[in-house]
């Protein structure tokens, strides 16, 4: 007789192991923990139901920030570099193996971070502490069960320990008695939910195979040969069993009745309630590891009902919110900070809640950000402007405008405050008369209507800013080489990062610029866009003719003439903004000078540096840049000073 015993893990904690040859710590008896997590969530229905639905609401609808409008373009590179798809694993990772692991990849030079991704984090095994008992590699091996002796894995430099190309940041939570390794928060439930797999595999192959006989069918008229026995077995097969008649039957030939085999089976006692009992207990023994608050939060019905209890569903859902969810989104978080710090990214971060509205705790948000923190959604503060609903910000403007059929923003001012209404205009078809040229629009009668400035009064006020530009002293740049010219509202200086210039200058002409290095000027010149339709107006013409080049410092600053053109409220505009009419083509235009016969670059060298560079690359700029205004080409929502 043959007797096996199933034994049930009473200790789970996993054991970890340095080995004198070898580089990294293994993680478990066998150095499969990982997978035996993985076994325990494919194995418990309770388990699988608790990590899916808790790391699910850690990721929320994903990250944001609630500084996005004050910071577009850093918000821009953190959307690009912390993908929706990358950080939805890593929330799956670190509530299943209670840590998660991201690649983290360099540029060339190991000066930016260019990319972050997943890597799975049972693919890899911490590397021993160096001399200052700091981690700093991991080890990557596809399969370690499949470990060849002969098979070494691939080294892995920790975060911020090398200048390789890509090293690997581990995110995990203290664990006071481990250092390597970080258990899992549901670490006291895994002999549970080893429970609730093992009752659910009684069940299946007591049904389906048949663990303990169901019947007994003895035939006492003698053995038959071998071919009758099959034949009987098969067809009495063929008749009882299945699903429906759980378990197998023996089937005994005998000599006679006084031969007859003797089976006495044994008897679990009130087996379906201990079964039962053992199922409940094991479901709600995971669920408390896990500090599941209430079952259903998870879409796990329990038999509370609903009906009369949704106020504790709502405080079960804060509550679970506070104490689980957000200490995991806090983890991440500080992870994805010190990321973006590389890229001297500062965002205000936050996960967006997959929370109802009404669920939400707001009693201590004092401010939009906090309540943009707590309830996932951007606050949508507006107003009422003649009748018509304006907006805090330029995004809501727009987002409305879109969702209208329209598109772009119009300014209202009130109270010395700046809103936005969605469209360029309200519905501003009519031209302005003969002899007129609309300049913006402004209220009348409780309307908004072109704002119509005769054509004599623009062309004098045209006339005095040429005056001034004419009078700002031109500089000798014949030791200077037009290299390079591009529009100056372009966000990049990729010729000075490119070049690799230093940024102090330290040339001898008379003038100067912060945006010069020691061999490179940065000027600029005003002209067109796009070919003109019919003629110029007349100051156009001039400061084409002029063909003058300008420092930013010249044009970037306040000037009181014209000053009927100013902003409301305002008596003085920036030169630096000037766009000209809706109809004007005209801007700044950048152009880069290389001085020649320097020691560092030579003008053909220089040019084909500039011709190679991959668009891609532009947001690697460190220089300063102009703001988004300048060099815009017009339109109703941004024609002449208006900022």
């Amino acid at each position: 007789m043959s007797i096996k015993i199933v034994n049930l893990s009473t200790y789970t904690t996993p054991e970890i192991k340095e080995f004198k040859n070898k580089d990294w710590v293994a993680y478990g008896d066998d150095n499969d923990y990982y997978q035996y997590l993985i076994d325990r969530y494919n194995g418990s229905a309770t388990n699988n139901a608790a990590i899916n639905g808790i790391s699910q609401l850690i990721f929320g609808k994903g990250v944001d920030a609630t500084d996005s409008s004050k910071k577009p373009n850093e918000y821009a590179q953190m959307k690009s570099l912390l993908k929706d798809s990358c950080v939805r694993k890593l929330c799956y990772d670190l509530k299943l193996m209670g840590q998660c692991a991201m690649q983290v990849i360099y540029n060339s030079n190991h000066t930016k971070i260019v990319e972050v991704a997943h890597f799975p984090i049972e693919t890899l095994r911490v590397g021993k502490a160096n001399e200052e008992g700091e981690i700093d590699s991991y080890y990557y091996m596809s399969d370690w069960q499949d470990k060849k002796p002969s098979e070494e894995p691939e080294r892995f430099s920790a975060f911020g320990t090398s200048s390789d190309e890509i090293e690997i940041y581990c995110v995990k939570p203290y664990r006071a008695g481990f250092y390597y390794y970080s258990p899992v928060d549901y670490q006291g439930g895994l002999q549970y939910a080893e429970l609730e797999e093992e009752i659910a595999n009684y069940h299946l192959n007591n049904i389906m195979n048949g663990l303990a006989p169901s019947m007994m069918i003895s035939f006492n008229n003698g053995v038959p040969d071998e071919e009758t026995q099959t034949d009987i077995e098969r067809k009495i097969q063929q008749k009882f069993s299945g699903t429906s008649n759980a378990g197998k039957f023996i089937l005994a030939f005998n000599d006679s009745k006084e031969n007859e085999a003797s089976i006495e089976p044994v008897q679990l006692s009130d087996a379906h309630q201990q079964y039962q009992f053992l199922s409940e207990e094991s479901q709600l023994k995971v669920m408390v590891s896990h500090r599941i608050i209430s079952p259903m939060l998870l879409g796990i019905k329990d038999s509370t009902g609903l009906g009369n209890n949704a106020d504790e569903l709502k405080t079960a859902s804060i509550l679970m919110d506070n104490t689980v969810i957000k200490p995991f989104q806090e983890l991440l978080i500080d992870a994805f900070n010190d990321i973006l710090a590389f890229n001297d990214i500062v965002l205000n971060l936050y996960f967006k809640t997959l929370q109802p509205l009404e669920f939400t705790d707001l009693d201590n948000a004092m401010t939009k950000e906090q309540v943009e923190e707590e309830t996932g959604q951007k606050l949508s503060m507006s107003i009422q402007i003649d009748g018509r609903v304006a907006y805090e910000t330029i995004e809501e403007a727009e987002a409305v405008a879109k969702e209208m059929g329209c598109e772009g923003y119009h300014e209202h001012t009130l109270d010395d405050k700046t809103y936005y209404m969605p469209c360029e205009t309200h519905d501003l078809k009519k031209p302005c008369e003969p002899g007129y040229e609309m300049i913006g629009t402004k209220i009348k009668d409780g309307r908004e209507v072109p704002n119509c400035v005769p054509l004599k009064d623009i062309d004098r006020m045209k006339s005095d800013l040429f005056e001034a530009l004419m009078d700002i002293e031109q500089e000798d740049l014949s030791d200077y080489e037009l290299i390079d010219e591009r529009p100056a509202n372009e966000y990049d200086d990729l010729i000075h990062k490119t070049l690799k210039f230093a940024s102090v200058v330290s040339s001898s002409p008379n003038k100067t610029s912060e945006q010069d290095t020691s061999i490179l000027k940065v000027r600029y010149v005003y002209t067109a866009g796009r070919s003109t339709r019919g003629k110029s107006r007349d100051f156009c013409q001039k400061m084409m003719s002029a063909a003058k080049v300008y420092r930013k410092e010249d044009l970037d600053k306040e000037s009181s003439a014209n000053s009927e053109l100013a902003a409301e409220g305002e008596s003085t505009y920036n030169i630096w903004l000037y766009k000209g009419g809706v109809n004007c083509s005209h801007y700044w235009m950048r152009q880069t000078y290389l001085r020649k016969n320097n020691e560092r670059i030579s003008v053909s060298e220089a040019r084909a540096k500039i011709a190679e560079l991959d668009p891609s690359l532009r947001s690697e700029a460190k220089m300063p840049v102009n703001e988004p205004e300048v060099a815009q080409i017009a339109s109703a929502k941004n024609n002449y000073w208006r900022k």
